[in-house]
């Protein structure tokens, strides 16, 4: 297991707006935490279930091989869960 520290979560960030634009970053992933990869998944928490399931539906592919590029370590994909579940 591995934690996401605060630098590789705003490179995820940053890399993650080039790709899905201003207004969806601003939609999807304010309130978003990248919280650590255990068993090639990155664990990102969310606001809200609705966010959640949106993200994890949209944008999955790209956050695994956005952080596998950032951390160095293979990422198959992203699991999105609600911050009320965390």
């Amino acid at each position: 297991m591995a934690s996401v520290s605060l630098v590789q979560a705003q490179a995820i960030s940053a890399r993650i707006a080039l790709v899905v634009g201003a207004e969806n970053y601003d939609r999807f992933f304010a309130g978003v935490e990248f919280s650590e990869v255990k068993d090639k998944i990155l664990y990102v928490f969310a606001p809200t279930e609705e966010i959640a399931s949106e993200v994890e539906a949209a944008f999955s592919l790209h956050l695994a091989i956005i952080a596998t590029d950032i951390l160095k370590q293979d990422v198959d994909f992203a699991l999105v869960v609600p911050r009320v579940l965390h």
